[in-house]
């Protein structure tokens, strides 16, 4: 099932609202649902995708997440509606987590994200 964007948006809007308002200070830039998919080059192409990201940039700091992207992996894996709502929201989650640590100069998650993606990595140039 793929849930069109306008869908998603409210999905987010509602989630957004379940976090503490704390949470978005600093976030000048705001949350942006995007319309492209982004696959990740480095995996052959339709099996991985960037779902979204934290950016610190000269637009100050923001969170795009990929509608295409979560929209190709929910036609690809045959997701239902709450697949939909729980990759959103480990997705928005995650992001979220970025930006609290880029507030408070740790980097834990970016290593651990690190870690994770040269595991699958591997995984791939050996299967």
């Amino acid at each position: 099932m793929v849930l069109s964007i306008d869908e998603v948006n409210d999905l987010l809007d509602t989630m957004a609202e379940e976090f503490p308002e704390a949470l978005f200070d600093g976030l000048n830039g705001g949350v942006n649902l995007l319309e492209e998919a982004v696959p990740d080059t480095e995996f052959p192409a339709g099996e991985m995708y960037i779902l979204g990201e934290y950016c610190q940039d000269l637009l100050g700091n923001y969170i795009n997440l990929y509608y295409g992207s979560f929209a190709a992996l929910a036609e690809k894996e045959d997701w239902g509606r709450q697949d939909w709502e729980d990759e959103l929201y480990t997705t928005f989650s995650h992001e979220l987590t970025h930006h609290m640590e880029s507030c408070g100069g740790l980097h834990a998650l970016d290593d651990r994200d690190a870690e994770e993606l040269a595991r699958w990595r591997e995984e791939y140039r050996t299967s």
